[in-house]
């Protein structure tokens, strides 16, 4: 305790470089884009962004958080919640949305990537739900809701089993590749899921 009260204890340890953090990320999203999770390397990360691999260390504890913390920003901003007012208006957008950023061919490299790996790595696969998995569902329950608050559909609906109704297929496709991610595959998913659950326009 200092003369004047005040408690003037010295910080410990170097503040976060915010530069640093971003030729980081931005060195990971490239070679994840590139290689896949299984394939890149804290050292290649290292002499990517110009940044010590003890320095990365300090701030990502594994390969996995890293490639999910560079993967994870982009794919939300691409996905933003709508709203149009309408249930099935709300849907295609969201659906659209998800299927410009699954086909461009970088973000797809570095999402089925990640999706392989969180099956080895429990860490990963948890965070994986916390980070990816839950905001969006949670950007469509919100469309849900909206739609029993306007009368679209009951108030019972179940909006989980709905959610799943319109990913399963989507992620169906894109992990196995047998069919194409079309419009019309979006159309006629969001159709099914809208006439499934009774909703009046």
């Amino acid at each position: 305790m200092h003369e004047d009260g005040s408690d003037r204890r010295p910080q410990r340890g170097r503040p976060r470089s915010e530069k640093a953090d971003r030729a980081i990320l931005d060195a990971a999203a490239a070679l994840l884009a590139e290689r896949g999770v299984a394939d890149m390397s804290i050292e290649e990360v290292a002499a990517r962004s110009g940044v010590a691999k003890t320095t990365i260390y300090r701030r990502w504890s594994s390969k996995g958080s890293l490639a999910l913390d560079a993967f994870v920003d982009r794919f939300l901003r691409l996905q933003p919640l709508p709203d149009t007012g309408s249930l099935r208006s709300d849907l295609l957008r969201a659906l659209r949305a998800w299927r410009r950023a699954v086909l461009e061919p970088e973000t797809a490299r570095s999402l089925t990537g990640l999706i392989a790996a969180a099956q080895d790595d429990p860490d990963l696969a948890a965070a994986w739900r916390q980070r990816v998995v839950e905001p969006i569902r949670g950007q469509w329950r919100t469309m849900f809701e909206r739609a029993v608050e306007r009368g679209e559909i009951p108030g019972d609906a179940d909006v989980e089993v709905a959610i799943d109704v319109l990913f399963g297929p989507a992620y169906h496709r894109l992990l196995n590749g047998h069919l194409p991610i079309t419009e019309g595959f979006v159309r006629a998913v969001v159709d099914y899921v809208v006439a499934g659950l009774g909703a009046r326009e």
